[in-house]
């Protein structure tokens, strides 16, 4: 008898295991954008294949619109093991991982094909270094192309950028780019932009029109000035403490499916510009104008690259020229 109840207990403990085991893996992913942007979307796609193509074993929760913080707070969290995932641009990612700052140089890319090419290839190769920081890269996404919004005047040559207060976010290359530009350029974290613009703490701002139209920024800016300065690739990236929590199998089907709605994403980027660009024209609050002498932002820019080079050489700058 006693033996029997030994047995059914050993045999209790082994299926409560079981069951233990087969409880789902729980990863909170965090982002900065509102969820109808293209690379919120992006993040719901994501989720969902993961837990379809594991079954239900690994559940991606989106945390949209900065709910568990700005993107330095993020990718901060990624290092200490608070935040599982992250989407964070290049541009806050090069404060940790100061090379991958290329990406962000003004003008570097010959159009969002070279982009691809160049982020695929040099870009995922220079994400490597983050992983001494507990930061897995898994692809790179996109955030889109840059453009100039204010309200003082329409932007059409770098003479006009004098004297501008624009918020930037919190990276050499673009605070010594405003200055380039003679503007100047204030630090600050997008879930404040919109009441500083309002309140005139700052005069502009720069981002896609994504982000333009889902944040609302047109509703407090009067000019949006077309000058395709910079592209911004948005690294999709998993804390190395996260990434130790799955099987084998589970991290292939997961890097697969970022490698796999990574082209989904730019291909609804691609799709959605022109449909956020004629969102911003129906609400009537800001004038658009694409008359922008980019061979004169492209000359008084160039100083930027100079900053690159002296920390890291033109190497890196010429693979990615290079690519064809």
């Amino acid at each position: 008898m006693k033996i029997r109840t030994l047995l059914a207990a050993f045999c209790g403990i082994l299926l409560s295991a079981s069951l233990c085991s087969a409880a789902p893996i729980t990863l909170k992913l965090g982002h900065i954008a509102e969820p109808e942007n293209p690379y919120g979307m992006g993040a719901d796609h994501f989720a969902q294949l993961v837990k379809e193509r594991t079954g239900g074993a690994v559940e991606i929760q989106v945390f949209p619109s900065s709910q568990l913080g700005n993107q330095r707070d993020l990718v901060e969290g990624l290092v200490f093991g608070t935040v599982d995932l992250t989407l964070t641009g290049t541009a806050v990612l090069g404060n940790f991982v100061p090379e991958v700052a290329v990406f962000d140089l003004p003008f570097i890319f010959r159009d969002v094909q070279h982009a691809y090419k160049a982020l695929d290839t040099v870009g995922m190769e220079l994400c490597k270094k983050g992983e001494k920081q507990g930061m897995i890269t898994l692809a790179i996404w996109e955030n889109g192309v840059r453009h100039m919004t204010n309200n003082k005047r329409p932007i059409r040559t770098p003479d006009d950028m004098k004297g501008l207060k624009i918020r930037v976010m919190e990276q050499p290359v673009y605070i010594e780019m405003m200055k380039a530009l003679g503007a100047s350029p204030t630090p600050m974290a997008m879930s404040e932009l919109y009441t500083a613009m309002q309140k005139g703490v700052v005069d502009g701002q720069e981002n896609p029109f994504s982000h333009i139209a889902t944040k609302r920024f047109d509703e407090v800016q009067k000019y949006i000035s077309l000058t395709g300065h910079t592209y911004a690739p948005e690294p999709v990236l998993i804390s190395a403490m996260a990434w130790n929590k799955l099987n084998d199998e589970q991290k292939a089907i997961v890097r697969k499916a970022a490698e796999d709605t990574r082209d989904w994403q730019r291909q609804l980027c691609r799709d959605s510009e022109s449909k956020f660009m004629q969102i911003i024209k129906d609400r009537g609050h800001a004038e658009i104008n694409d008359d922008v002498d980019k061979e004169a932002f492209m000359k008084a820019t160039a100083s930027v690259f100079k900053l690159y080079t002296d920390k890291f050489g033109d190497a890196t700058i010429k693979a990615i020229q290079s690519i064809q």
